[in-house]
């Protein structure tokens, strides 16, 4: 294909304003696939995706499209999340691509990912196109959605191209403008192959299976390449691209999107991002893209201890396919061996948690997500704890910093109060409140992330009636008065239930989690404490009731001391059971100290 004729863009948007069911259209109008094969999501493989209607993972799908001046055309689409959690997957697949489309809901109008996802393509210098969709709905008003694109982002809109994905009207003036607006690939001055590994996945047979943009040169089947950041060299075995099913071919050429398969099965050997080339050759590795920093942290337990090795194997295997997923080794004295693993966001840990059931056949133990501190020594040490089991003792701590999150919320102006409020009772300072139209407000507010990430997202759909939109970002750490906050079952630590708190809030966050506790354990046949504790200092307690046997039944007369001989049987015996006993705690346990703040 020549170079001139290929176009490589992506769909950006903020989730449900039809980036999937868009892309269905585009595939059917280029004849992609067949019109019989009409399934919603068609891009969207995983049954988490089709389950949950998001999407979770970039894909990407070469069309051949005939325009009206002969020429056939290369288009090269990949298609996006649009949830805030998966903004790093968005930042790769841009990365790959001359041309955007950016979707609007001409019912809804730009929302805070939007604004995101947007900024992502125009600082990676990308013809942007906006895109007004659902104009067959009767709220549908695109000139607002046009006004609202001009005010918030700055760009254009004489271009703007109105669609709806669901009837597939204005789909051919779109494609139409993909092919005008959207520039052909950069041409390179050098014949040297030089590609940008830019996602991958695993697959049983062919082991690492690389996505990748070449930018200079041509890659062919049998060539020797190497991986320059690892230095990983071997043999290409398989090589094609996405149509949308798996096409293999002989070469893939500058300008062009497709896939590499050389037998690699180790994670170490993969680093997306990474630069490909020929082996032997000396090539400047390509820019990639923002590296992603996880914001929250979590424990990751197998049921049993004899399945660690499993896990370690599974969790590998998902990161080359996920490589937004951190993790390391990690031991706990309640749940033996198993990795603390860092994730974008909740929606994220909750993703990869079923996915490592799901598709790895693996059971489970998770412990409640915590944020990294940053802790000053006295000695002047910095470091950084991800987990609150490595917080250091008091007397060894000078200073403890919690993150920060900038917080931007687009919401229909009625509900301002209610946000505001909401804002507050997390600890929010409100630094911008701008009224874009009579009735859309912007409100910017910085606030600790483990107030963002714990429930305040379900807050602020609850009392804005589903129709504020939420978007944050690192913004740095902040001094702040912490604690560690200990929890004890019959006088044993569960470092797995530990959580780092506001040191005023202690108290009342192990009282919550106590009773939360006491409902989740299921009840034994002797007593059980739960204890909260802050620096060996019980805080909190809440008993669980034995389970009580009559054994008096049988003793209808007599004297009473039958009766006191054997309920003192009965009490040694349950003496015994509590001292040798083992307390089964289940899942939703350790997930009970999510919610530290608010009614039970």
């Amino acid at each position: 294909m020549v170079k001139d004729r290929i176009r490589n863009f992506c769909i950006i948007a903020h989730i449900d304003h039809g980036k999937s069911t868009l892309a269905d259209r585009l595939l059917e109008y280029t004849e992609t696939i067949p019109k019989r094969i009409k399934l919603q999501q068609y891009l969207d493989k995983m049954d988490l995706e089709k389950e949950r209607g998001i999407t979770i993972k970039s894909h990407n799908v070469r069309m051949k499209y005939r325009a009206s001046d002969g020429h056939e055309y290369q288009l090269n689409l990949i298609d996006t999340p649009g949830h805030v959690d998966f903004s790093y997957e968005v930042s790769r697949s841009i990365s790959a691509c001359e041309g955007a489309l950016l979707v609007v809901d001409a019912t809804q109008g730009v929302q805070a990912q939007t604004v995101s996802n947007a900024y992502l393509a125009i600082d990676q210098g990308l013809r942007v196109i906006p895109v007004i969709n659902k104009i067959d709905l009767p709220s549908a008003d695109s000139e607002r959605a046009k006004f609202e694109i001009e005010e918030y982002l700055g760009l254009g809109t004489e271009d703007a191209v109105e669609v709806s994905a669901k009837t597939g009207a204005g789909i051919d003036k779109l494609v139409d403008s993909i092919i005008g607006l959207i520039p052909p690939p950069k041409k390179s001055g050098k014949n040297i192959l030089t590609s940008l590994v830019y996602d991958s996945y695993y697959d049983e047979f062919w082991g690492a299976v690389l996505f990748v943009k070449i930018s200079a040169g041509e890659l062919k089947r049998n060539d020797r390449i190497k991986l320059i950041g690892t230095g990983k060299e071997c043999d290409v075995q398989h090589l094609g691209y996405f149509s949308p099913e798996i096409n293999e071919t002989k070469k893939l050429s500058s300008g062009e999107v497709g896939f590499v398969s050389a037998g690699i099965r180790s994670l170490q050997d993969v680093h997306i991002g990474d630069t490909l080339t020929l082996s032997g050759c000396e090539v400047q590795p390509l820019p990639g893209f923002r590296k992603s920093k996880p914001m929250v942290y979590a424990g990751l337990y197998p049921s049993t201890n004899d399945k660690y090795r499993d896990l370690k194997e599974s969790l590998e295997r998902l990161a080359i396919n996920d490589s937004a997923i951190v993790f390391s080794p990690e031991k706990s004295n309640a749940l033996g061996m198993g990795f603390r693993a860092g994730f974008l966001g909740l929606l994220h840990m909750d993703i990869v948690q079923e996915r490592l059931e799901r598709e790895f056949n693996m059971e489970l133990v998770v412990t409640a997500p915590t944020v990294p501190y940053r802790v000053t020594l006295k000695n002047k040490e910095v470091k950084e704890v991800n987990s609150p089991s490595d917080l250091p003792p008091p007397a060894e701590i000078e200073i403890i910093e919690e993150p920060i999150a900038k917080v931007s919320i687009h919401s229909p102006s009625q509900f301002v109060g209610n946000i505001i409020q909401i804002c507050h009772e997390k600890r929010g300072i409100q630094r911008k409140i701008e009224y874009l139209t009579q009735n859309h407000v912007r409100i910017d507010y910085e606030m600790p992330l483990s107030s963002v990430i714990v429930d305040f997202h379900d807050l602020l759909k609850s009392s804005t009636k589903g129709y504020a939109s939420l978007d944050y970002e690192w913004s740095g750490f902040s001094k702040a008065k912490m604690t560690k906050l200990d929890f004890l079952i019959n006088n044993e630590l569960i470092d797995a239930l530990s959580v780092i708190v506001q040191a005023d809030e202690a108290y009342q966050s192990a009282r919550r989690v106590c009773v939360r506790l006491k409902k989740a354990i299921p009840r034994q046949l002797y007593e059980i404490a739960i204890q909260g504790a802050v620096s060996g200092k019980i805080i909190a307690r809440e008993t669980i009731k034995p389970v009580r046997k009559d054994v008096t039944a049988k003793c209808y007369g007599g004297d009473i001391t039958r009766k006191r001989k054997l309920l003192e049987k009965q009490k040694e015996g349950k003496k015994r059971m509590k001292k040798f006993g083992k307390i089964e705690i289940p899942q939703e346990a350790f997930m009970s100290v999510l919610s530290l703040e608010g009614e039970d």
